[in-house]
């Protein structure tokens, strides 16, 4: 029977000083005006409060600041905006409240601010220590400001960090993805996610691809990477995801467990569970800020129902990214279908090598994570 997982909020705030080569998000440059803050702020209230009806009685777990760059956002804009979304609905005792900051100057002048805000966890966009680096990356900071921002963020009282680190990154070597790992571990964050730059679609990277290492320096990167990781006391509990113990994202945890979540913002993405209609609805915001920010015009850009055919890969999407697998009993709890639909697909992996099942649990094999996608292919419809 068909269950109410828990519910996430995500926010997007799409603009940024610059947009980065390698960047496929709905992120915006700001230019020399000023940012329409107030304006947005009360849109992504009404956004929300439109969702409301679908989540009447559900408390909030976890909340996601993201972008583009929401640090541009002053702080008091901030804590406008969550104290209003806790008047609406309620937050979890231990709500887990995540938002992303660039290591530049004028972000770092703001943490502390943030923080009385109501911001509990600071995730910042590094990507690099290295100055030849951050430079091909189209980074507006340097070595000096995200050495600098690591520790300005622990000044000012942040117990739960995020680093976002990139590897194979243009002409790097294992011994340079080695050390940025090394200088991040040296700050002790809670929590590092580490990931492979790919050249995604209608970037100026994939327009003019940067020359990026070869397949074998990109697995050694990887192997020798997760053992630094694993012996100071980092867990991997997702693909591109290491943590302190107790320390995992509980908001991307929720995503990768096919929880529910709001998204508003433009361009946000969200997927509800509806017990009465006993359906999943997937919706999106419209994506250009002026037409999120348009007076008397409605946000949603579309929504669909997901149909009985298209739950199994939905669901193993996100699931299958977890090191340790899903909990079989979920499968039918979060989608509502029996587990007779997905057991030709899961022997067909398990004969491939790909998933382990026991009686209580179907997870990828290390070989099933090397070649993910077409582990996801087997529960295509």
């Amino acid at each position: 029977m068909l269950q109410l997982p828990p519910l996430s909020l995500y926010i997007h705030i799409p603009w940024c000083i610059r947009k980065c080569p390698y960047c496929d998000f709905n992120s915006h440059t700001s230019g020399n005006q000023p940012l329409p803050e107030s304006a947005y702020i009360n849109r992504l209230l009404q956004d929300f409060s439109d969702e409301l009806p679908g989540v009447q009685g559900r408390t909030l777990q976890s909340i996601f600041i993201g972008g583009g760059t929401p640090s541009l956002f002053s702080p008091e804009a901030i804590e406008r905006l969550l104290n209003q979304l806790a008047m609406k609905i309620n937050f979890s005792a231990d709500i887990e409240i995540t938002m992303e900051a660039n290591p530049g100057t004028f972000e770092q002048h703001k943490f502390t601010a943030f923080k009385s805000a109501g911001i509990n966890r600071l995730s910042l966009g590094i990507q690099s220590f290295h100055d030849h680096q951050l430079k091909k990356l189209g980074r507006i900071h340097g070595r000096k400001e995200a050495l600098k921002a690591a520790s300005s963020a622990r000044k000012a009282g942040f117990d739960n960090i995020n680093f976002d680190l990139m590897h194979g990154l243009p002409e790097q070597t294992p011994a340079l993805a080695m050390d940025d790992l090394i200088t991040a571990v040296s700050f002790a964050p809670e929590h590092i996610s580490w990931y492979q730059l790919t050249i995604e679609p209608n970037t100026v990277f994939y327009s003019k691809p940067p020359c990026l290492p070869v397949e074998d320096v990109l697995w050694k990167i990887q192997e020798q990477g997760s053992e630094y990781l694993q012996k100071n006391g980092y867990q991997q509990y997702e693909i591109s995801a290491w943590s302190q113990p107790e320390k995992a994202s509980l908001h991307n945890l929720n995503y990768w467990r096919f929880g529910d979540y709001i998204g508003i913002g433009a361009g946000a993405h969200g997927k509800i569970t509806d017990l009465t209609q006993l359906h999943i609805m997937r919706r999106r915001k419209k994506r250009m800020p002026s037409a999120y920010l348009a007076d008397s015009q409605c946000v949603i850009a579309g929504e669909n129902v997901l149909t009985a055919c298209e739950l199994p890969l939905e669901f193993f999407l996100n699931t299958l990214r977890l090191k340790k697998g899903v909990l079989t009993e979920t499968f039918s709890q979060y989608t509502g279908l029996p587990l007779s639909v997905i057991e030709a697909s899961v022997e067909q992996a398990q004969q491939k090598g790909w998933m382990e099942k026991d009686k209580n649990r179907l997870q990828p094999t290390e070989t099933g994570n090397r070649f993910l996608n077409d582990l996801l292919a087997v529960f295509m419809p």
